[in-house]
């Protein structure tokens, strides 16, 4: 079993700054899936609700990359998404509020007539991603008003 050794704040605050909101491996491994299956996308598109990380525009598409840990991902079964041991008072509304502000972002895409979809972290995985592709392939393109 692994030594776990208690972080000085200034170590936790390094490790935490090395997080990254973007470009993330899950988030890497997503796009290749898309492009390999022949999907264009946009990155993070400002103009809608949330920045979802992966647009397809013609087809009213929000791709959101979740981290399981960051976003509390609900799956019980899910081992990234376990509370950290201390500050559980800091903790747990931070979590449940970026929970919260995930569903908000969702509802308000939804009711702009966009489809959504949440890929997890823990959910990464070849096949997984095949499926996604195939998904949002068969979503028809939107008529283009003209």
């Amino acid at each position: 079993m692994a030594k776990t050794t208690s972080r000085t704040s200034p170590e936790r605050s390094a490790q935490m700054a090395r997080v990254r909101g973007r470009d993330t491996k899950p988030e890497m491994l997503v796009r290749r899936a898309l492009h390999a299956a022949g999907l264009r996308y946009r990155l993070h598109a400002k103009g809608l609700p949330g920045r979802p990380d992966i647009v397809l525009p013609g087809r009213r598409v929000a791709v959101f990359v979740h981290g399981c840990f960051w976003h509390r991902h609900p799956d019980p079964d899910c081992k990234l998404a376990r509370l950290p041991k201390s500050r559980l008072d800091f903790w747990i509304p931070k979590l449940e509020g970026n929970r919260a502000r995930d569903e908000r972002n969702k509802a308000a895409l939804e009711a702009l007539g966009w489809r959504v979809f949440e890929v997890w972290e823990c959910g990464v995985k070849s096949d997984a991603l095949r499926e996604l592709a195939r998904r949002i392939k068969r979503i028809s393109p939107a008529k283009r008003a003209g």
